[in-house]
């Protein structure tokens, strides 16, 4: 058994602007609700590796892990993994970028399974991403589309 979502969202802006927004992991924190502070611990070419740690859970854990993360802006698509997989066997991470008439389409595809001793299994940790991801993606969405008609505003000439 293995877990696999696949969550999408359009974004009311163009794909640099979502591109650049998305992709500055260093401002996570600042554009997810769920992560209390990123650090960066390597880069390599289009690849980094970090740390993400969470704000803490409703019993007080605080989680926190190593991943890796390769960029292709050529390609318009980002590739990532926990390198540390604490309760996962593995998490793998695609996410995808296309422009349409309405904005920028953004989708996170992610494929995971959890280890036998983790405390919740592959079911559990997939309703528990799919809505997640909901949150996190209109969170993202509506910053963006903010920063977004503000640019706009800011270039109408008065």
């Amino acid at each position: 058994m293995s877990g696999h979502t696949e969550n999408s969202i359009t974004i009311d802006a163009p794909l640099d602007l979502v591109w650049d927004m998305t992709n500055d992991i260093e401002k996570w924190p600042e554009l997810f609700s769920e992560y209390a502070s990123l650090e960066v611990l390597s880069r390599d070419g289009d690849t980094t590796s970090f740390r993400l740690t969470m704000h803490p859970d409703d019993n007080g854990k605080v989680w926190s892990w190593v991943s890796e993360r390769t960029v292709n802006r050529a390609e318009r698509t980002v590739r990532a993994r926990r390198v540390e997989t604490g309760p996962f066997a593995h998490m793998d991470i695609r996410w995808d970028y296309t422009e349409t008439p309405e904005g920028t389409r953004m989708d996170w595809v992610q494929d995971f399974a959890m280890k036998p001793d983790a405390p919740v299994d592959d079911s559990w940790m997939t309703e528990n991403i799919n809505r997640n991801s909901v949150t996190q993606m209109a969170l993202i969405r509506d910053k963006i589309e903010k920063v977004a008609r503000e640019r706009q505003s800011a270039s109408v000439p008065r």
